[in-house]
């Protein structure tokens, strides 16, 4: 199979997208996994949507901050993992699962490891909004930049015709070679 810049371009977005995954969690792992000096905790929430409702009790602008932390802090899973993969052709509905299931993953293992972190607490509604967040940066960015890069690279690939009708042959590739045939053997009786 011959590669050519369009081979390059896909290991480039590539390389490109799992450099920026590993900044980015480590960027994660470091504002999440790290021991807070704090005079009181609160317990750990193990109930779905009690610090949801808890937050929206505060007001408007407060419930946005917060909520809007938690929705942001995975956020960037949900075009970073796909970059990383480095597929173009692939089911949305699939690429969609894929991702969001990665997403929800990472955030438990992140929820998981502040159970020995003193000063971090164990939110399931931090899992969810982040969960979330991966899903819906996913749905925004990924199919829109996919159907770009596609048709980007269908403008690229030239087709030529096969040798012996009108194209020299010159233009084929000597990597590919000739076109196998296969003799007919008759049937013995």
């Amino acid at each position: 199979m011959r590669q050519g810049s369009g081979g390059q371009a896909v290991i480039r977005f590539r390389a490109v997208g799992v450099s920026l995954l590993l900044a980015h969690l480590l960027l994660v792992g470091w504002l999440t996994l790290r021991p807070l000096d704090v005079p009181w905790m609160t317990a750990a929430n193990l109930q779905p949507f009690a610090g949801i409702k808890a937050d929206l009790s505060l007001g408007p602008a407060a419930a946005a901050r917060r909520i809007g932390k938690e929705l942001l802090l995975l956020a960037p899973l949900g075009v970073l993992l796909p970059l990383a993969g480095g597929r173009l052709f692939v089911s949305p509905w699939f690429s969609l699962t894929r991702t969001v299931a990665a997403g929800a993953l990472i955030s438990l293992a992140i929820e998981l490891g502040q159970t020995g972190v003193p000063g971090q607490v164990v939110d399931v509604d931090s899992l969810i909004l982040n969960t979330a967040g991966v899903a819906l940066a996913h749905v925004l960015v990924v199919p829109a930049w996919r159907a770009r890069l596609r048709r980007r690279k269908r403008q690229r690939v030239r087709v030529l015709p096969p040798v012996g009708q009108g194209a020299p042959a010159s233009s084929v590739s000597s990597s590919q070679g000739s076109t196998p045939t296969i003799s007919r053997v008759g049937i013995a009786p």
